[in-house]
């Protein structure tokens, strides 16, 4: 038994030392092969030599380092764009998707505005014949009345004239052209009665500023006045019914305006594409020209464009697009309302202007002038360079005005003996003319600042003053009587004219009428008249005629009246 367990004892130890050996040669084996694994580290050569490195290689390769970035970077940049844009394309795309559900009601909305604009189009052209007749129905009767008035007072100039002639050539037998007898007679005192009647109404409403010639003279018989009366009222009348069998879509020009305006707030850019803005004062045009109808500018207190109710709805048009934020600078509904005027009113004014306006009537002047200084300065016209329209009211303004200086202004010239007497017919007739004539300088002036400078002169001061009623003033005595009429004459000159002189000269076409207020001075100052010299003196003044008031003053010492200039 101990031989057993000594045995086993010896088993036991070896065992473990058979054990302890195998775990040592695998340590050993598990060493060895990780040094085999494990690279060799290189050993620094001292005798191996390296490039030379200096300053300009290393900034060289960072140099070409950056650009190798660069380029990669807007390669990165080209694709991130092209991404961008793709983007936005599919956007695009996805609207004009979302769209094209609603392609049906567009199309819904362009057929139903064809359909009205077809149907606006052939009712506007079946009313425009009645328009027109209608149109110059009214322009026939006023242009009838006022051929009238000018045929009847020419004729009395005519018959006057030649009544005086007669009587002061003391010839019995009546003169080439004149009536004869009673007749004669019977036209003269109607004309001296209408005259008379004037001058009661003059009176009782306190005019004090008027001589006799410068009324108008435009009664009419009341026979006359009745039948124009009712023959326009016929007119109006049958105006009323043109739209009467009309629907209000049709003729009514707000609603007109507002089936348009609900194009453009939908689709803008077909509404400019389609030139809306050009078609409009064409299509709006019969409908503006009924309500015009009863429109004379020349009769006093007519209505102003701005209170008709075509002007107003064109206006508020014209103004919706100010509303709106999308309104571009350039928003050509903006010239709606200018284009209007130019292509209906202005055409219609100077129809007025060619056959009824008279020159010599002062209210019918002041209205025409003041209905185109408003239609130039406040209501600005089309943006056009030229207008055409403009142009031609203007020139037919000019062609009226001469033809009233060649064929109403008369002013005979009598012997002194004949007009010494203020209340013999020569006398009288020649002082009438003389006002006459003056009143058509006054109304002629009034067109300065519309009518070009240099016409207003010609057709004021070289004919009217210069040709006419100058040569009345020369044989006119000094002394109060003249100095009224060359004050009435310096009264009617603008001012402006003589803002900008500064040579102490007047102007060229004044020089021989300040020559005649000269010469009144120096007479009045020789019989001692010192307050209407000094009267003559303020209107050489007032047409800036200084040297010669300077001259003047200086000749006859009167060193008290320098303080005037």
């Amino acid at each position: 038994s101990n031989e057993s367990s000594e045995d086993e004892a010896q088993i036991k130890w070896e065992e473990q030392q058979i054990k302890k050996a195998v775990k040592l040669s695998q340590e050993t084996y598990d060493d060895a092969s990780l040094r085999k694994s494990q690279p060799a580290k290189p050993k620094f050569d001292p005798s191996v030599s390296l490039p030379p490195v200096n300053l300009e290689i290393v900034k060289k390769r960072l140099t070409e380092r950056i650009t190798s970035l660069q380029d990669v970077h807007r390669a990165h940049q080209r694709e991130y764009e092209k991404y961008m844009e793709d983007i936005e394309s599919s956007k695009m795309t996805v609207q004009e998707l979302e769209k094209s559900s609603e392609a049906a009601l567009n199309y819904k909305f362009y057929r139903a505005m064809k359909t009205y604009v077809e149907n606006l189009i052939n009712c506007l052209n079946e009313k425009l014949k009645y328009i027109n007749d209608l149109e110059v129905a009214v322009h026939v009767l006023l242009q009838q009345r006022a051929m009238r008035v000018l045929k009847r007072r020419q004729d009395e100039l005519k018959n006057e004239s030649a009544y005086i002639q007669h009587l002061t050539s003391g010839n019995d037998k009546p003169t080439n052209g004149g009536l004869e007898g009673d007749e004669k007679t019977q036209l003269l005192e109607m004309c001296e009665h209408r005259r008379t009647c004037r001058r009661r109404v003059r009176e009782c409403s306190g005019e004090a500023d008027h001589r006799e010639g410068m009324s108008s003279d435009d009664e009419l018989t009341p026979t006359e006045v009745t039948e124009f009366q009712k023959s326009k009222d016929n007119v109006l009348e049958d105006s009323k019914k043109v739209f009467e069998d009309v629907h209000a879509d049709f003729c009514d020009i707000r609603k007109i305006l507002l089936k348009f305006q609900e194009w453009k707030e939908k689709f803008p850019d077909s509404y400019c594409d389609a030139y809306i803005s050009f078609c409009l004062p064409k299509l709006l045009n019969p409908l503006i020209r009924v309500q015009l109808i009863n429109w004379n500018p020349l009769e006093q207190n007519f209505t102003e464009l701005e209170e008709m109710p075509w002007f107003r709805a064109v206006e508020e048009f014209c103004d919706a697009g100010n509303v709106s934020e999308s309104k571009r600078d350039d928003d050509p509904d903006q010239e709606v309302l200018p284009r209007v005027i130019e292509k209906t009113i202005l055409p219609k004014i100077t129809a007025f202007v060619k056959t009824v306006w008279d020159p010599l009537s002062t209210s019918q002047t002041k209205n025409l002038v003041r209905l185109c200084n408003n239609i130039f300065e406040k209501q600005v016209l089309s943006k056009s360079e030229c207008s055409r329209a403009k142009e031609d009211l203007i020139n037919m303004v000019v062609l009226r005005m001469k033809k009233s200086v060649e064929e109403d202004v008369f002013i005979p010239l009598y012997p002194k003996s004949t007009v010494e007497d203020k209340s013999s017919l020569c006398s009288k007739f020649q002082e009438r003319r003389f006002w006459s004539a003056v009143k058509l300088l006054s109304n002629v002036l009034l067109w300065d600042g519309i009518v070009r400078e240099d016409t207003v002169r010609d057709l004021g001061l070289s004919k009217l003053l210069n040709r006419y009623l100058l040569l009345n003033l020369l044989n006119t005595p000094p002394g109060p009587d003249n100095i009224e009429k060359c004050s009435k004459v310096v009264a009617c000159l603008p001012e402006r004219w003589f803002q900008d002189l500064k040579s102490g000269s007047t102007l060229p076409e004044l020089r021989n009428f300040c020559q005649h207020l000269l010469q009144c001075a120096c007479t009045l100052h020789k019989n001692n008249h010192s307050d209407e010299t000094k009267e003559v003196l303020l209107l050489l003044v007032k047409v800036k005629a200084l040297h010669v008031v300077e001259d003047f003053i200086e000749e006859y010492k009167l060193e008290h009246l320098k303080s005037m200039i």
